[in-house]
């Protein structure tokens, strides 16, 4: 991917930003967002930018702003890759002993709820919009601590007070690389559209029938309220396959009659998981 310019979740030291220096290296520039919308908003500035925004931690869940920028149809933006990162959690701090405060984003706080009940059940559990703000917040007070990644303790000057954080269950958070155009062809192995379906009985079951019939798995399947109009959603649902692919294409034709609007977002490579 000829890429000049990639905007991550900032500020730097967040898992968005660790994900965007193993995909794309030193060869562009990494630009830190404050928040995913913004993310969206640069890329769509300039057909040269791209962006890494997460979708989905394992143990916190779908990352909503996201949805909400491949579903709005503010954006027309695609779905270039799929990546994703095996999350080992790092406590920083200044000392371990009297933490009154442990700051990060919702997915790390929940993901690590029982280490942290048990090791300091007086702390307070503050959310932050990313792991490097939890991580610069920790910094600037006493008697704080914040979880995310290791390398952000050389960055904001603090100690690695515990590594890796002991956890239950593995921690992978997946992300979409966005851009302008459609990927390659070449290579893909996954799809996304967003559809919206008529308010009626059945609708969701008739939509979902031609991909039960052609063999093709949905991936995820996330419903999302359109602003405005309640009790109306739009669905994001991550296909497995090409669009290329005579199952899904056939699929994807079968949906469209029972779809009010049906959008490919991207049909995009998925690459092999990077650890942190």
């Amino acid at each position: 991917m000829a890429a000049r310019c990639i905007a991550f979740l900032g500020p730097e030291g967040t898992f968005s930003h660790l994900a965007a220096q193993q995909r794309f290296g030193s060869r562009v520039k990494l630009v830190p967002r404050p928040s995913i919308r913004s993310v969206f908003d640069y890329v769509a500035q300039d057909r040269g930018r791209f962006g890494v925004v997460p979708i989905e931690n394992s143990s916190g869940g779908t990352i909503l702003e996201t949805v909400e920028g491949l579903t709005s149809g503010a954006y027309p933006l695609f779905i270039q890759e799929a990546l994703a990162v095996n999350v080992r959690l790092a406590l920083l701090g200044k000392d371990k002993k009297n933490i009154r405060v442990i700051y990060s984003h919702f997915a790390p706080l929940h993901h690590c709820g029982s280490w942290l009940r048990a090791t300091f059940p007086s702390a307070e559990l503050s959310v932050e919009a990313s792991t490097a703000t939890a991580v610069k917040r920790a910094a600037s007070e006493k008697g704080a601590a914040a979880i995310g990644t290791k390398d952000a303790a050389r960055r904001y000057h603090l100690k690695v007070l515990e590594f890796p954080i002991k956890q239950d269950c593995k921690n992978v958070t997946q992300f979409f690389v966005l851009g302008h155009d459609r990927a390659p062809r070449k290579n893909n192995s996954r799809t996304t559209i967003v559809a919206a379906l008529p308010n009626r009985a059945g609708s969701l079951v008739d939509f979902l029938q031609p991909f039960k019939d052609q063999g093709v798995n949905l991936c995820r399947l996330i419903s999302h309220p359109v602003a405005g109009t309640p009790q109306t959603y739009v669905f994001l649902v991550d296909i497995a396959g090409s669009e290329r692919s005579p199952a899904v294409a056939a699929a994807l034709r079968k949906a469209q009659l029972v779809a009010s609007s049906l959008k490919n977002v991207g049909s995009y490579p998925v690459r092999e998981s990077y650890d942190s």
